[in-house]
This record gives C-alpha cells, sequence and structure tokens, in this order.
C-alpha cells in the first residue's frame, strides 16, 4: 500500500462511514479501482481506520456521552445482535469483502429502499434517541444485521431501523452514529487481533499508514456528519438512493462487460 492509496481510502472512509451508501462498499471499490491486492494489512487497514471515525463522534456529540449510563446500556443492546453473527459468519463475511459484485447488487437494492424511505415513515414521535427504550434498541440492532452483507450499509440499515421504531430523521442518524461506536471498536479488536494471530506484524511503514489514515478519516468524517445532518433534515434520503443506484449500476455493467475496475 502506498501513501497515495492510504489517503484515498481514508477520505472514502471518512466520507462515507456515516452516510447510507455503504463505507465498505466503497472501500472494495476503491481498492479495485487502484488495484490493490486484497492482502491482510489491507483489509486490516480498511478496518482499522474506523477508529478514527469514532473519535470524530466522540469529539462533536461530547456531552451526549455524559448523561446517563442507561444511553450506553441501550447501544449495547442494539449492538448484540450483529456481533454475534458478525462472529459466527467471519470468514463468510470475509468472503464477501472480496465482491464488487456483492457491493454493486447491494447497493441498488438499498438505493431503491431509500427513494420511499420518506414516505414509508412519514409520522415520527420520538425526536431525541436517547428516549427510546430497550426493546426499539434492540429492533434497531436487528436491522444493523443487515450490514453484513457489503454494500447494505450499516448507515442506512440502522438509520432506516430507527425510523420504524418511530424516530425522526435526525434522531434516528444520531443514533446511528452513537451505535458505530461499539461496532467499530469491536470490529477492529477482532481484526486486530486475528491479524497478530495468524503471525503477521507491522512494519514501520505500515504503522505511519495506519496514523495517517486515521487522523485524515478523523477530519473528513467531522465534516461529513455535519453535512450529513443539513442534507438529511433538508431533502431526506432520495438523493442519497439515486446515488446508491447510479454508482451499482455502473459497477454492474462494468463487470458484465468484462471490463476491468482497476483505475490506477
Amino acid at each position: 500500500m502506498t501513501y497515495f492509496q492510504a489517503i484515498v481510502l481514508a477520505i472514502i472512509e471518512g466520507l462515507t462511514e456515516f452516510l447510507p451508501v455503504s463505507s465498505t462498499g466503497h472501500m472494495i471499490i476503491g481498492t479495485a479501482l487502484m488495484g490493490m491486492e486484497p492482502s491482510p494489512f489491507v483489509k486490516l487497514f480498511t478496518i482499522v481506520i474506523q477508529l478514527g471515525t469514532i473519535l470524530s463522534v466522540l469529539v462533536l456529540y461530547f456531552k451526549r456521552f455524559f448523561k446517563s449510563l442507561n444511553f450506553y446500556y441501550k447501544l449495547v443492546v442494539a449492538a448484540i445482535p450483529a456481533s454475534v453473527l458478525g462472529l459466527l459468519f467471519n470468514d463468510f463475511i470475509d468472503s464477501l469483502l472480496e465482491s464488487p459484485l456483492t457491493v454493486a447488487v447491494m447497493l441498488v437494492i438499498g438505493g431503491l429502499a431509500l427513494l420511499f424511505v420518506d414516505k414509508w415513515f412519514n409520522k415520527p414521535q420520538i425526536d431525541n434517541s436517547d428516549n427510546i427504550s430497550y426493546k426499539q434498541s434492540f429492533i434497531i440492532g436487528l436491522y444493523q444485521c443487515l450490514a453484513l452483507i457489503p454494500g447494505t450499509s450499516r448507515s442506512a440499515s440502522t438509520i432506516v431501523g430507527a425510523m420504524t421504531q418511530n424516530l425522526t430523521r435526525k434522531a434516528a442518524a444520531e443514533f446511528s452514529f452513537f451505535l458505530a461506536i461499539p461496532m467499530m471498536l469491536g470490529a477492529s479488536v477482532v481484526k486486530l487481533y486475528k491479524f497478530f494471530k495468524e503471525g503477521h506484524t507491522f512494519s514501520g511503514e505500515e504503522v505511519n499508514l495506519l496514523i495517517l489514515g486515521n487522523v485524515i478519516g478523523f477530519i473528513v468524517a467531522i465534516i461529513a456528519i455535519k453535512t450529513f445532518i443539513n442534507l438529511l433534515t433538508r431533502y431526506g434520503f432520495k438523493v442519497f438512493g439515486w446515488y446508491r443506484i447510479i454508482v451499482g449500476l455502473v459497477i454492474i455493467g462494468l463487470i458484465l462487460s468484462g471490463q476491468s475496475l482497476q483505475l490506477i
């Protein structure tokens, strides 16, 4: 991995992690476009730089994390379903991470769903994610399980799940941001454990790449979160739905025509 590739992937991660467009899917497409081999370090890098984006949520919503322990308990409850399934099907999920076609198909399917979300759930009653129950938290966690399929989007699945529980778009998006913290932290820890267990180590340059990726991801994610909340509040999900459909169809077209995705 070069420094240029690390910067590009970090920008992609920061821009897409909290948007309903699938950060994992975009990372897979990004590595394919740059002709990167799915080496153990590349796979690790795409997961561990999420730590920088986690920090962006902590910085932007610093005060929210000191309200009550119940808030943390609800996040834990919501994190349970995807955590259990992720551990049980880790190897299968890893195999899907190498499939741009899977990503493209799920981008289109998810995009079609986002075109209608605003009409399906247009009578929200909860404008503060602190007010949801444990049962609602668990149901949102069940929706998050859909994101185990690359291209689905953890953000999209949890926001839609929250909207089914009568949260406003803004409250649903914020709960999705908070829920990302235990999920991404857990994924990073598991990936690091697996990396070292298989006998891999970091070179000095790889440590620098990880630091660079996390710093850039942190900065870009702060900008992306603020922009996303404004867009979501004003325009809803349609713009993200059409974006997903267009990107997915372009990738499918390239794959079916036998064209290489590599640009660099």
